[in-house]
């Protein structure tokens, strides 16, 4: 089932939605924390139970509830008789703000490029056009481009914008540029939220042999429809990424009241 999901909230590099209300909640989601935000980098060593014990006062059988739930997270392994350590994450991306891939990647220390496999300016699709407020017919420009994250294959991105938005993307360096900041520093769209509809799917040849899996392997598909700041859609998107070496992260708050 799909989920509409806004995208313009703001960031939070914690994995929680509510504050945790029980002991072992509330180690767990310190030390997720720690790992998270690159305190804690792969391969260092956890604080031992004991020192976990003397640091939450708290039982062993609390402390191990704690690390259990990190260990089946797999942000945490352990070796016998030796204690636990930071496992290697997967790269993210936060869903809940609206920032290109390069954007956010380098951000956080990754190396980010593209491999741009088309740019072609096409008459749009009815499903296109409809998206981007456009009439039937009209003409669009489609970019297709492969995503690559520390140098690996994470999704193969379909753009398409209107063509004349599209004859200034063609001309820019789309193999280390976001279309994002091209829009807002080059072409003076500022952008203001997206609409993204989330699903999974299975990988057939074409898509696994662009993102290096194999045929029936799973795929997240994102839809994403961005608007400028005045509320105009001027970029539809469809997302396919890897399920094994990348992963969306989004962070929601209960309303009260």
């Amino acid at each position: 089932m799909k989920r509409l999901l806004p995208a313009n909230a703001e960031p939070a590099e914690r994995a929680s939605i509510s504050r945790p209300t029980t002991l072992y909640a509330r180690i767990r989601e310190e030390l997720r924390e720690r790992i998270l935000s690159g305190a804690w980098q792969p391969n260092d060593p956890v604080p031992s139970e004991r020192e976990l014990m003397a640091q939450y006062s708290v039982s062993r059988i609390t402390v191990r509830q704690a690390l259990g739930e990190l260990q089946k997270e797999s942000l945490i392994f352990k070796l016998a008789g030796k204690g636990a350590y930071v496992a290697q994450t997967r790269p993210f991306q936060e869903l809940g703000r609206l920032q290109g891939f390069a954007e956010a990647m380098e951000a956080r220390g990754h190396e980010a490029f593209n491999r741009v496999l088309a740019v072609e300016h096409i008459v749009a699709s009815a499903l296109v056009a409809s998206r981007l407020g456009l009439a039937a017919g009209a003409p669009v420009t489609e970019i297709k481009r492969v995503r690559h994250l520390d140098r690996q294959p994470v999704s193969l991105d379909v753009t398409w914008v209107p063509r004349a938005l599209g004859e200034r993307l063609a001309r820019e360096d789309l193999a280390t540029r976001d279309v994002f900041l091209i829009l807002e520093n080059d072409c003076a769209t500022p952008l203001g939220h997206a609409d993204l509809v989330i699903d999974a799917g299975l990988a057939d040849e074409s898509l696994g042999a662009q993102l290096g899996i194999t045929a029936g392997a799973p795929v997240l598909r994102i839809e994403r429809l961005t608007h400028d700041a005045a509320g105009r859609p001027v970029d539809y998107e469809h997302l396919y990424c890897r399920a094994d070496n990348f992963q969306y992260r989004l962070r929601i708050e209960r309303q009260r009241g």
